[in-house]
């Protein structure tokens, strides 16, 4: 192996699962350290795997290659298919959330063909949340303290025709002692009576928000505006936090 030019044994590497790689082939040698925390086997594997990236965000491939492979919706139970499983602290004010089908009463249909239920509030405030162990997801710390991967959050929101309610987004970024590192709380939003029943989606990008995250908190709620008795708040669905490459 010593007499192979470098340019083959990356690609003998590249054959390499990248977990094998980095915890067991880099182990190896110093030529195959240097090759392991080099650029070109890890482009060569973005290359292979069809994972592209602009040239001005060419910094670490490897986190580049790992980040991506993993990319996923880090909320689990998004739109309510598996009732309100995975969602803790729960508020259920006035009667409570519901799950409803789309495009319900006085309602729109979702953008996306492939969300069929929403979340419903009620005439007091209704709030739920989750909270993401990035440990327990794959995301180890050195990853999180050095990298800093971008933390990208959305939800969509909508109300009902027919009466007009409020929305809110509360989304922090927690240490392992669950101190809040950084924070995005979205203003409350009105959505007006006679509104056209809309989906609106908000996002936050969290960046260069320091060493040391371990968790992220997810929130959003609201109610209905005009406290009526049953279900004619804010409606939301399809959330997501994913760690972006």
């Amino acid at each position: 192996m010593e007499s192979l030019p470098e340019a083959v044994l990356i690609r003998i590497l590249a054959s390499v699962p990248a977990v094998e790689l980095v915890l067991v082939c880099r182990l190896v040698c110093c030529q195959w350290k240097n090759l392991v925390d080099g650029a070109a086997l890890w482009i060569l594997k973005c290359q292979q795997e069809g994972l592209t990236r602009a040239e001005e965000d060419a910094e670490n491939w490897q986190s580049f290659y790992f980040l991506s492979k993993k990319r996923k919706n880090l909320i689990k139970n998004p739109c309510g298919e598996e009732g309100f499983e995975h969602w803790g602290e729960v508020e259920n004010g006035g009667d409570g959330w519901k799950i409803e089908e789309l495009p319900g009463d006085f309602g729109k249909e979702f953008p996306s063909e492939e969300v069929h239920k929403y979340f419903v509030t009620s005439y007091e405030w209704c709030r739920k949340a989750q909270v993401i162990d990035l440990r327990a997801e794959g995301y180890w710390e050195e990853l999180m303290d050095t990298t800093q991967p971008k933390i990208m959050v959305r939800d969509w929101y909508a109300g009902r025709s027919d009466a007009g309610c409020l929305y809110e987004l509360c989304v922090k970024l927690l240490s392992e002692n669950e101190d809040v590192l950084a924070e995005y709380k979205s203003d409350t939003v009105t959505i007006p009576q006679g509104n056209d029943a809309s989906w609106t989606e908000i996002s936050h990008t969290f960046s260069s928000y320091g060493p040391g995250v371990r968790f992220v908190r997810f929130e959003h709620g609201g109610q209905d505006s005009l406290f009526w008795k049953g279900w004619y708040g804010a409606r939301v669905t399809n959330s997501s936090v994913t760690i972006e490459p």
